[in-house]
């Protein structure tokens, strides 16, 4: 998990570096491909943002099993399964392939979210605190932009960081718990 969410971080970086005039207001998906109808698909930041989603995501995935193994709770290890899917989806379907892309997107921060706060029940105080308050805010920032666009039928009051930003307060608190749950995971093992 440290290295999923080290291949994460850095994978992103690295494509936005090599992105021509690439804006963080922009969507992090950009970096893979742009929405139809015109897509822009710029090299080779797009390999690298899509391989970092795959390698990513394949790392949960294999994370999972054996946190699976280890663990008796069987919901953690599924909401973290299904969360390593949504990010191998990301990698396998760029922004252009629609509506593949979204759903996948979709998929990896809601469950990612869920994932992030079931993790608080499998960890001792006081970091499943900050467990729980990383799977909220991820969730609760993802839910804000829905309940805004769709219930309210107006912009949200985080508007002002532009899509990319808001996304980035969906995504990043779940890669940051992959190094920091990892971490942990690293610094228990062994221990009865």
């Amino acid at each position: 998990m440290v290295l999923a969410g080290f291949i994460a971080f850095m994978g992103i970086i690295t494509a936005e570096v090599l992105y021509p005039d690439y804006s963080t207001r922009q969507e992090i998906s950009d970096l893979g491909s742009t929405v139809p109808p015109n897509p822009i698909i710029h090299q080779p930041s797009a390999t690298i943002f899509n391989s970092t989603m795959l390698v990513t995501g394949a790392l949960v995935l294999i994370s999972a099993y054996f946190v699976y193994r280890a663990l008796d709770r069987r919901g953690f290890p599924l909401a973290l399964a299904i969360f390593g899917f949504g990010a191998f989806g990301v990698g396998v379907f760029p922004g252009n392939v629609t509506p593949w892309h979204g759903l996948f997107a979709l998929l990896t921060f809601f469950s990612g979210g869920i994932t992030v706060v079931l993790s608080s029940r499998v960890v001792s105080r006081p970091f499943s605190l900050h467990c729980g308050l990383f799977g909220g805010i991820s969730l609760l920032v993802l839910i804000s932009v829905f309940f805004y666009g769709l219930v309210i039928g107006g912009p949200s009051p985080l508007e002002f960081l532009g899509s990319g930003g808001i996304e980035r307060w969906v995504a990043y608190p779940l890669v940051l718990w992959l190094l920091a749950f990892g971490g942990y995971l690293l610094g228990n093992a062994g221990k009865k």
